[in-house]
C-alpha cells in the first residue's frame, strides 16, 4: 500500500514540475522546477528497485548538470522578452514535430502489439549475481567483459574535457586600470607629471 502511495505521489509531482519547466516564465525557475523532477524521477527508481539510477540521477544530472545550468542561466545577461518572442515564433513547428513524434510513438507501439516488431531476448551473460545489489552486479559487469570499453569510454570523455579547456581558454589582457608594478619603479622621473601650486590664470607646469 505504502509503495503505490508513493507512486503516485513521485509520479504526479514529476508530472507537475515537467509541466512547470515548461511553463516557467524565468528560466531560473524553470531549472528549478528541473531539479525537482529529477529528484521525484530518483524516487521512482528507487520504488522499482534500480537504486544505482536513483543515485545517478541525484549526482549526476543535479548535482552536475542542472546546477551548471543554473550557474549559466544566472550568470548570463539574457534578454526574456527576445526569448519569448521567439518562442512564440517557433511555437507552431515545434507543435509540428511534437505531432510527428506523437504518431511514431503511436505506430510503433501499435507495431509492437500486432506482432510486427521483435524485440531482443536477452542471453544470460549479463544475469545480476545472486546474492549481491544492483550497483556490486553493475560494477562486476562494467569492469568485467567491458572492461576495455569502459576505459575507452573514459579517455574519451577526458580528451572532451581537455578539449573544451584548450577551446575556452583565453589569454588574459590587460585590464584598464591594471597596475603594473616593475612599470611603475622604472619609470624615469623626468618624465613624470609633477603637482604644482598653480596662481589663478596660469596653469600648471610639466
Amino acid at each position: 500500500m505504502i509503495q503505490t502511495i508513493a507512486f503516485y505521489l513521485f509520479a504526479g509531482l514529476m508530472i507537475l514540475s515537467g509541466v512547470l519547466t515548461i511553463m516557467a516564465r524565468n528560466p531560473v525557475h524553470s531549472v528549478l522546477w528541473l531539479i525537482l523532477a529529477f529528484f521525484n524521477a530518483a524516487g521512482l527508481m528507487v520504488l522499482v528497485g534500480a537504486e544505482f539510477l536513483a543515485m545517478l540521477l541525484v549526482v549526476v544530472y543535479v548535482g552536475a548538470v542542472a546546477v551548471l545550468f543554473l550557474f549559466v542561466v544566472m550568470m548570463l545577461d539574457i534578454d526574456f522578452a527576445s526569448m519569448r518572442a521567439g518562442f512564440m515564433k517557433n511555437f507552431p513547428l515545434g507543435i509540428a514535430i511534437a505531432l510527428v513524434l506523437l504518431a511514431e510513438l503511436v505506430l510503433g507501439i501499435g507495431a509492437y502489439r500486432a506482432g510486427a516488431l521483435a524485440l531482443g531476448t536477452p542471453d544470460g551473460s549479463a544475469a545480476p549475481i545472486v546474492g549481491v545489489s544492483n550497483i556490486q552486479s553493475l560494477g562486476a559487469l562494467l569492469y568485467g567483459p567491458y572492461i576495455f570499453l569502459f576505459e575507452m569510454a573514459g579517455v574519451i570523455l577526458l580528451v572532451a574535457m581537455v578539449g573544451a579547456i584548450v577551446l575556452t581558454h583565453r589569454e588574459q589582457k590587460s585590464v584598464r586600470g591594471h597596475q603594473n608594478i616593475q612599470k611603475q619603479v622604472r619609470r624615469n622621473p623626468d618624465e613624470a607629471v609633477v603637482m604644482k601650486q598653480p596662481t589663478i590664470g596660469k596653469g600648471i607646469e610639466l
